[in-house]
């Protein structure tokens, strides 16, 4: 039979209440007592439940992590950096999409209700912002990743340099000679999206060449939409000689169209990406991209909500963590 707390109470000769405090650490309790206490613990091999002692304590030492999906390139490195950071401090993860819409929801409603666990990051699902900052008037901390800029200053956050990113992306096909560029957008429901073209484009217009909207190609972040784009572009005998898109995906689909029809790379057009994904490296030519710190964005918001925990109270600035360059042979030769 495993040993329980009241076989602990009964050889130590102290109350259930009195075994309690010990291993919670909480009252005051004379040390010979608290020491017989250990003793006997030891002695019998009790291990506490760690939900019960977590609940004496007021916490339950999970994380609750909403996301959209999992499918989504960059998602592994942002939920392994929290990872990496609760399970060193001895936490646990319960991780939630949206794969089901509203039914996603109300599971994680469900959760939300019993208080299942102590803080929540986010990345947010599309329509969901409204319930989100609820959570957030009723109490529940919580850090958002890459906010997209709708919520900085309402909800803690950490986000990155998209418009400065965007803008060296520019620098450096300028400097690389191309001064005709097509821009390959994300959908323009996303702030990152309106960041990174007013980054690219006002960079061109400082140089004398700017980016004109018939440039200024709508994409979705996918692929097909990527090549799609490409395709009408030549059909509609529109010049370039350089593609910045807003995510790799898309720009690896640009790249497959600008082959098909027999441009070379970077020879003939230079392209440029965002995101820095693993497939960057595996494009042909490898993609030249913007890197988002996606695993330090992790990071960097597990630490701040157990910092909270610990009683540092929640920045009300966003947390910007740079972008940086990756520099391929997408656009040297």
């Amino acid at each position: 039979m495993p040993i329980t707390i009241a076989d602990v109470a009964a050889r130590a000769k102290v109350s259930k209440t009195t075994v309690s405090r010990v291993l919670n650490g909480k009252g005051e309790l004379d040390e010979s007592t608290a020491a017989r206490v250990r003793a006997v613990i030891e002695e019998l091999g009790y291990v506490p439940s760690a939900r019960a002692v977590n609940l004496a304590r007021g916490r339950t030492r999970v994380v609750a992590m909403l996301v959209p999906s999992l499918t989504w390139p960059w998602m592994g490195e942002v939920v392994q950096g929290a990872v990496d950071v609760l399970e060193a401090e001895e936490y646990g993860l319960l991780l939630f999409t949206c794969n089901r819409g509203e039914d996603s929801m109300r599971q994680f409603g469900a959760q939300v209700a019993a208080k299942s666990f102590d803080g929540l990051l986010v990345i947010e699902p599309e329509g969901t912002l409204d319930y989100i900052a609820t959570l957030h008037a009723r109490g529940l901390p919580m850090v958002l990743i890459d906010d997209r800029d709708q919520m900085s200053g309402q909800i803690p956050s950490v986000g990155t340099t998209n418009h400065l990113g965007a803008g060296v992306a520019a620098r450096h096909l300028i400097e690389v000679g191309r001064h005709r560029p097509l821009m390959i957008t994300g959908p323009s429901r996303f702030g990152c999206t309106q960041q990174r073209r007013d980054g690219f484009t006002a960079v061109y217009a400082e140089a004398g060449h700017p980016v004109d909207e018939d440039r200024i190609l709508l994409g979705d972040f996918t692929f097909e939409q990527g090549a799609k784009v490409i395709h009408q572009a030549i059909a509609a005998g529109v010049e370039f000689d350089a593609v910045f898109c807003h995510n790799d995906v898309s720009a690896a689909g640009a790249m497959q169209a600008l082959l098909e029809n027999g441009r070379r790379i970077p020879e003939d057009v230079s392209v440029v990406g965002f995101d820095d994904i693993p497939m960057a490296e595996h494009t042909q030519p490898p993609l030249t991209t913007v890197h988002q710190p996606m695993r330090e964005m992790g990071e960097a918001a597990a630490r701040t909500l157990l910092a909270h925990f610990e009683g540092t109270p929640l920045p009300n600035r966003p947390t910007i963590i740079p972008a940086t360059f990756t520099v391929r042979e997408s656009t040297v030769v």
